[in-house]
């Protein structure tokens, strides 16, 4: 449906018309006493007589029509569309991935294709940014240090295209697990929500930062924050060596107990991602663990349409305004 901000600037209507009537018409008499000398008034009235007169009331309509388009968007027209459901759950989630050098290790596999532990998450966790409608999403980038990627926002794509962009080493060789939830709490303490939650990714061990992880976790839990952790990488992989192929742990540097023990200061829980399956289970815990809020808001989208009468009055006016060029 089409609405107006200003409806009434529509009483501006008869305004011409008033003018045209109230005013004195002194033009009239002043334009025949200069005329009379000069036999083209009358040739004027002779064509007139002769059924040439539909031009001055062409342009008269003309005027007319530029006037109402012309007040038409001054009343501000909009188009308002139907009506759309948008969830709002009032929930903050922020998203700390690891980007350290160990995260180019290949120890996951989707569709047969070998991967590193960073391009899976990137296909596991954009599935699940895209699930969480309702909520404000954040993400944080660390490595040996850690840099908040995109504020929290209600705009998943930009969360989800922020984060495919990534790429290992951006933030750093080593891994700074306390300087990301330190970041993390301070983003997220600027939003007095009631569910705060921060889902950490790392493979290895805190070894760069200023912040303790624990001491991280306990100023968290002190301000609301529950904290998810996933340990990412295989427990074993086979690699290539000089006496033949042999089985090596790749998660050997995972520690396990500090992101149980941040997990559970927090009111979290820790969760252990060998591969994509499990990983994709993992997320699918975490909708059960923190579901979207079913509660429909509606709005209606609005989009503003004075520019196409306006065009139009202007172009309208230009045109008698050239017809009066050409008469002269």
């Amino acid at each position: 449906m089409i609405s107006f901000n200003w409806p009434w600037i529509f009483l501006c209507l008869p305004l011409p018309w008033l003018a045209w009537r109230l005013l004195p018409s002194n033009g009239e008499v002043e334009e025949a006493a200069l005329r009379v000398p000069n036999l083209s008034s009358f040739s004027l009235r002779a064509e007139g007589k002769s059924g040439k007169s539909a031009a001055p009331r062409y342009r008269s309509w003309i005027g007319a029509l530029a006037w109402l388009l012309l007040v038409t968007a001054i009343a501000q027209p909009l188009w308002i569309g139907d009506p759309l459901e948008l969830s709002l759950s009032g929930r903050d989630l922020m998203l700390a991935v690891d980007l350290s050098g160990s995260m180019q290790t290949e120890d996951f596999e989707i569709h047969g294709t070998q991967m590193d532990r960073l391009d899976a998450i990137k296909q596991i966790a954009g599935q699940f940014i895209e699930r969480r409608a309702g909520d404000r999403l954040g993400l944080i980038l660390f490595g040996s240090q850690a840099y908040l990627q995109t504020p929290l926002t209600f705009d998943r794509k930009t969360v989800n295209a922020m984060l495919q962009e990534s790429a290992i080493g951006l933030a750093g060789a080593e891994t700074a697990i306390g300087d990301a939830i330190g970041l993390a709490v301070k983003q997220l303490v600027q939003h007095p929500q009631k569910n705060r939650v921060l889902i950490l990714l790392t493979d290895g061990v805190n070894d760069a930062g200023a912040v303790d992880p624990i001491k991280a976790a306990e100023l968290a839990a002190k301000e609301g924050l529950t904290i998810y952790t996933i340990g990412i990488g295989a427990d074993e992989m086979v690699v290539p060596s000089l006496f033949g192929n042999r089985k090596v742990n790749p998660s050997s540097d995972l520690d396990e107990k500090s992101l149980t023990e941040i997990a559970k200061v927090t009111g979290g829980r820790y969760f252990r991602a060998r591969d994509t399956e499990q990983l994709d289970q993992i997320y699918a815990i975490l909708d059960k663990l923190q579901p979207v809020d079913r509660d429909q808001h509606t709005f209606r989208p609005r989009k503003s349409l004075f520019y196409w009468p306006l065009s139009i009055s202007l172009l309208l006016a230009g045109l008698l305004l050239f017809s009066n060029v050409r008469r002269q």
